[in-house]
């Protein structure tokens, strides 16, 4: 991580239902809990666009529940979200936050 320079394991589960799938991005400990074939209850995550592709994502207030029964009768692998490309809208960058435009100063005589 940036912040302590932890070293973070991260990994993408194709989840779906009936509708359609995604690609889930997964972090560290979520890795090893998850395996093929189980049911998951997703809640508050998002989804985000990474290099072109969605995919969903739980962050800091995203959780996961792994369901014994699947309400899930089919898995529609047809409709994949990630496989469509989407155009990314170019990012401005400014340096220091600095746009460009500058307020008028009054000059100040002492």
């Amino acid at each position: 991580s940036r912040i302590d320079q932890s070293r973070h394991r991260v990994a993408e589960a194709l989840v779906g239902d009936e509708t359609g799938s995604i690609y889930l991005t997964l972090w560290d400990d979520a890795i090893d809990d998850i395996e093929e074939g189980q049911t998951l209850s997703i809640k508050n995550g998002y989804v985000n666009l990474f290099r072109g592709s969605m995919r969903l994502n739980l962050g800091r207030y995203g959780s996961y529940e792994i369901l014994e029964e699947s309400p899930i009768s089919e898995v529609n692998l047809d409709n994949n979200l990630s496989s469509q490309q989407f155009e990314q809208p170019g990012r401005r960058f400014t340096k220091s936050g600095f746009s460009g435009r500058r307020r008028p100063t009054r000059r100040r005589r002492y």
